[in-house]
């Protein structure tokens, strides 16, 4: 384990696997999750993994229009996603997610709101170079992330070092990484692995800049304007409890 908060990466990128999909005959009792068949056969805005894909290089077919691409890792029941897209028509907007019933949740909201200009698919976070090249997006958001608390999970926690290197990368300049969570260890994370380890020892700076930061989004509201509140805020609202956030902006290339 390196000091980055995950395991290093031994493999080159043609040599590690891809995200790809299971096929039906792939599961034991493959009606045991209607959710599993009914993501393959719902169409847009529902996207198999293979149909993400291919959209690589191309995003702009995916939406039938050209517009700032901007990504959610981890879009949940879709909430942030649709108020998102509601707020933003001006925006491309696409969600990921690896459960298959929380994909489904999404699609059927943005279906019912009659948003072409929202899509989500199931993958995974950390395989984004599946689906992206260099400065495709324009902004990532991740809302409530997996804490993973303990130390010995700490290889599974999302935001890492490698993360940051994949959004540095994805993200055009002038571009945002906007993260939101109840734990507050996340937001500490995004911010120091910018340009250093968790126990301080300096690593190679990212074209990061944090931009904003709060710690009580939920009685001061995010550090930017465009925020939609997530159903999992919300719980944390109504227990008196604070949600932390961050806003990175991506500056030109060190």
């Amino acid at each position: 384990m390196d000091m980055t908060g995950r395991g290093i990466k031994s493999l080159t990128n043609e040599e590690r696997p891809r995200f790809r999909d299971h096929g039906m005959e792939d599961f034991g009792l493959p009606g045991l999750n209607p959710h599993t068949k009914a993501h393959i056969e719902y169409g847009k805005p529902v996207l198999t993994a293979t149909q993400a894909s291919k959209y690589y290089g191309c995003w702009d077919d995916a939406f039938g229009r050209s517009a700032p691409m901007v990504l959610e890792v981890g879009c949940g029941n879709g909430f942030f996603l649709n108020g998102l897209a509601e707020l933003r028509p001006d925006y491309n907007l696409l969600g990921i997610e690896i459960r298959y019933k929380r994909v489904m949740l999404t699609g059927k909201k943005l279906r019912s709101s009659g948003r072409p200009h929202a899509l989500v698919a199931r993958y995974d976070g950390w395989f984004l170079d599946d689906l992206f090249q260099d400065g495709d997006l324009h902004g990532i958001h991740v809302n409530h992330p997996d804490p993973w608390p303990k130390g010995k999970h700490v290889k599974n926690r999302l935001l890492s070092r490698p993360f940051l290197e994949d959004a540095a990368r994805f993200i055009k300049p002038g571009g945002f990484l906007r993260v939101k969570s109840d734990f507050k260890h996340n937001i500490d994370r995004t911010e120091t692995f910018i340009d250093r380890t968790m126990t301080g020892e300096a690593l190679p700076p990212l074209p990061f800049k944090v931009v904003g930061r709060e710690d009580d989004v939920n009685a001061n509201g995010a550090p930017w304007t465009d925020d939609i509140q997530t159903n999992y805020q919300n719980k944390f609202l109504k227990k008196g409890l604070p949600v932390y956030a961050i806003e990175l902006l991506r500056t030109d290339d060190v």
